[in-house]
């Protein structure tokens, strides 16, 4: 299997794993989410990005329909934001930049 496909069957794979899905849709609440980043995600880079503490403010960020657990669309942008975090760590590219927008020029007296 290539790389790629690899990454997207594995994506699939760990939610499908610890998502409960009670006879309904599969979906993580807030225990299995500290789960599954306390367990799969093991680098140091994308580790210090992960607080223990802050999974409550993460799940809220995440839970974008606010039904208190988190569905694969929204378990998708929370390994985007990972991604995303390693992508800059590695390469040192990617951070905040004003979007668009001049700075504004220092007056002159």
């Amino acid at each position: 299997m290539a790389r790629l496909e690899q990454v997207i069957t594995n994506i699939v794979d760990v939610f499908l794993e610890y998502a409960d899905d009670d006879g309904k849709k599969p979906q993580l609440n807030i225990e299995e989410l500290k789960k599954v980043l306390e367990i799969e995600i093991q680098s140091p880079e994308l580790k210090d990005k992960i607080n223990a503490d802050d999974i409550g403010e993460a799940m809220e960020m995440l839970d974008k329909n606010h039904d208190g657990e988190v569905n694969f669309r929204e378990f998708c942008r929370c390994v985007c934001v990972l991604a995303r975090c390693y992508y800059q760590k590695k390469t040192g590219k990617g951070g905040k930049k004003l979007k668009g927008k001049e700075p504004e020029a220092e007056q002159e007296d």
